[in-house]
């Protein structure tokens, strides 16, 4: 079963918490409700292990994808471009990594 990672830092000036509430209302609710979606986190980095460096990426999104071709149909419809807009708002060049287990 395929995997979506996404790698993103935030946009400058944009209040992280504004973002982890619209993550937590309305983005997470909106993904976790797609028929090709198993299920969808968002994480937030707390630190590498083993390190004081500060994680490049502060904020990471996986999406359990159950069928690649139904979730391209799926993230088509309008309630998730508005989500995906309002994402675009927040996400500074997001990185969108398709996976495959090995």
């Amino acid at each position: 079963m395929p995997k979506i990672i996404v790698l993103f830092n935030l946009k400058d000036g944009v209040n992280a918490g504004e973002y982890e509430s619209w993550a937590k209302t309305a983005d997470i609710p909106t993904v976790k409700s797609l028929g090709s979606v198993s299920d969808f986190q968002v994480l937030k980095s707390a630190s590498i292990l083993g390190s004081d460096a500060a994680p490049p990426y502060k904020y990471f999104e996986i999406i359990d994808v159950n069928n690649m071709e139904k979730f391209f149909a799926d993230i088509s419809a309008d309630a998730v471009q508005k989500g995906a807009a309002q994402f675009a708002q927040y996400a500074e060049n997001p990185m969108f990594i398709v996976t495959d287990n090995i």
